[in-house]
């Protein structure tokens, strides 16, 4: 069977010097990262709230509830791989994506109704919905733009700010709608806003229509022998970097995913979120959730200088392969776990930790995703097979799903070794991970940079 993608890229029109599609991409990414930051932002507090309070929760403990939080996010992310699989065999990614979408719409309105049976429910449509998504709408991205062209990562660092304006906006609105409404309330607005990522998404077809096409079988002999070519020695060396890169991005989010789990509980229950004047409708303590707009703040204040910083390194020739940023990457996003053991040490000798620690860990660990993951989504458009694109994709987020798996069991290790040990040791291991790879990086230069170098 021959899987064929429209590859033209001619008479597309352009908004900003971009494909239209990108936009459209854009927004449906926004509102889809709304519906699930939204939900991440208030799921382990619900979890850990008590049935007796006045906005009751499930009552569970601390382990447990971190327990179900990274099987679920590492659950939403493994489903990229059969995600893909459907997409690049089957019906194409733009087909994928609508699906997924609507299973999204229903899961995330699902968890509206205080069931037990709709509260799994739910969980078990998003994490089919992000399956079929997430991994194609990224490469539906890289779709957009020709082999060889520059304004490809551009694309796809406008791209992840759409994702990060979607995850800023939830953690505010969803966040308080959920701490202070009402929890199934929060979940419920999670779901109004992937209804129109998905609404968005079906009224910009026409600006898709050269992208993310599954045309079925194919009648040209000479297209299946295409199809059915073994891997080059160039598509070969192009894996190999691939997979060395998927071993960084488990230890990245391993950490990194500590913010919707542990770095979340610890806001909520030992920090001191008290204001020495009153706001509106908060008055004068910010709720926890609000913490988990400070990575998504810090990438759309940051994203532009930290982008520009690795284009001055380039124009110099210094290296900036995307194992380099990436490496680089999880050394500084681990130097930010520092932060957290002196706000454990704090709430250890007075009682309670200040709100500081908590912005100043954010804010390494936004640089260090700044320069890791968008430029990890580019490499994988870059660097794939295109008869493999969105199964490439797909193995990509499932590693970030194994990731988020062992985020959850770090957190839950917290019970036994205390917060201190945990935060330290993931500070300490990333930065000597990322060094180590450093280390052995002139090694894999020539592998590296010539499957880079081979793409553009």
């Amino acid at each position: 069977m021959e899987l064929r993608y429209e590859e033209s890229k001619n008479n597309q029109k352009t908004v900003l010097g971009h494909p239209s599609g990108l936009f459209i991409l854009f927004f449906t990414e926004m509102w889809e990262r709304f519906s699930y930051y939204g939900m991440r932002a208030i799921l382990v507090l619900y979890l850990v709230a008590q049935t007796t309070d006045k906005n009751a929760g499930l009552g569970w403990t601390q382990t447990e509830a971190l327990a179900l939080y990274g099987w679920y996010t590492m659950l939403v992310y493994v489903a990229s791989i059969p995600g893909g699989i459907i997409a690049d065999r089957l019906i194409g990614q733009k087909k994928s994506v609508m699906i997924g979408g609507f299973l999204l719409v229903l899961g995330h309105g699902i968890l509206a109704i205080e069931e037990y049976w709709a509260f799994y429910t739910g969980l078990g449509l998003i994490i089919a919905g992000v399956g079929l998504l997430k991994p194609n709408i990224s490469t539906m991205v890289g779709g957009l733009y020709k082999q060889g062209d520059i304004r490809r990562d551009k694309g796809f660092t406008i791209f992840y700010i759409g994702i990060n304006l979607g995850a800023f906006l939830a953690s505010l609105l969803v966040g308080y709608i959920g701490e202070n409404i009402g929890w199934h309330y929060g979940f419920g607005l999670a779901g109004i806003g992937m209804l129109f990522g998905q609404l968005i998404y079906i009224f910009g077809q026409k600006h898709l229509s050269q992208v993310g096409n599954f045309l079925g079988k194919s009648n040209k002999q000479e297209s299946n022998i295409e199809f059915n070519k073994p891997l080059t020695s160039i598509e070969k060396d192009r894996i190999i970097v691939l997979l060395l890169s998927f071993l960084i991005v488990i230890v990245f989010w391993g950490a990194f995913e500590q913010a919707g789990g542990l770095m979340n509980i610890f806001t909520s229950e030992k920090t001191d979120r008290s204001l020495p004047f009153s706001l509106p409708l908060i008055g004068n303590s910010v709720p926890a959730s609000w913490f988990q707009s400070l990575n998504a703040l810090f990438i759309i204040l940051l994203g532009s200088s930290v982008a520009g910083f690795w284009a001055k390194r380039k124009l110099k020739n210094k290296e900036a392969s995307s194992l380099f940023k990436m490496a680089l990457g999880t050394m500084i996003m681990g130097f930010g776990f520092l932060f957290m053991t002196a706000a454990v040490a704090q709430y250890n000798n007075n009682g309670e930790s200040a709100m500081y620690w908590l912005v100043l860990a954010y804010l390494f660990h936004t640089i260090g995703e700044l320069s890791s993951s968008p430029v990890a989504l580019s490499f994988i458009t870059k660097l794939s097979p295109v008869k493999y694109g969105s199964i490439m994709m797909g193995v990509y987020f499932a590693m970030t799903g194994i990731g988020n798996k062992l985020a959850g069991l770090l957190g839950e290790s917290a019970s036994a070794l205390g917060e201190y040990a945990v935060f330290t040791g993931i500070a300490l291991f990333c930065m000597l991970f990322g060094g180590l790879i450093l280390l052995f990086l002139k090694k894999l230069k020539a592998l590296t940079h010539g499957a880079e170098e081979n793409e553009n």
